[in-house]
């Protein structure tokens, strides 16, 4: 099962790679929506081999999904690696320069599964696929609407 999503920021390209790789801040949005997050190496930098631990609530049941950061070649692309006890995901953030102040953002994900639980899991996600593609690509412009805000204010 894949989702992507772009979304075109009025910030140089290299700005916005900075605050998609302010990791710090995507630790603390996940922990304010009730989501244990633990840094287990990579403590300084935006290094491929950074790890996390996380564990969450989803459908009721504790989850648990360990993601890595897989590839990072600066301002280009980014590459996530997420397994949990049944399924794999892979999501990938590619930055592409339109002009000295215009970058397109574009973030793809990939889920499959490894269980027949996980299975059901992803079966149903891909009944309600559509709702779920907009809301991800909702999301992914409230985030580049805020990044430009951040970029005009120095935040």
């Amino acid at each position: 099962m894949q989702f992507t999503a772009r979304e075109d920021i009025e910030a140089p390209i290299n700005a916005v790679f900075e605050m998609v790789a302010d990791f710090e801040r995507f630790e603390r949005m996940a922990m304010r929506r009730g989501i244990d997050v633990r840094r287990m190496s990579g403590h300084m930098g935006v290094v491929p081999g950074t790890t996390w631990e996380t564990e969450f609530k989803l459908r009721g049941k504790p989850r648990q999904v360990s993601i890595q950061m897989a590839d990072c070649e600066p301002p280009s692309h980014m590459r996530f690696e997420a397994a949990s006890k049944g399924m794999n995901g892979v999501t990938t953030i590619e930055f592409l320069a339109l002009s000295q102040r215009r970058t397109r953002l574009s973030v793809g994900m990939s889920l499959s599964a490894k269980s027949l639980p996980a299975r059901l899991l992803l079966q149903s996600l891909r009944l309600g696929q559509s709702r779920f593609r907009r809301q991800f690509q909702t999301r992914l412009s409230e985030f580049a609407r805020e990044m430009e805000q951040r970029h005009i204010h120095g935040g």
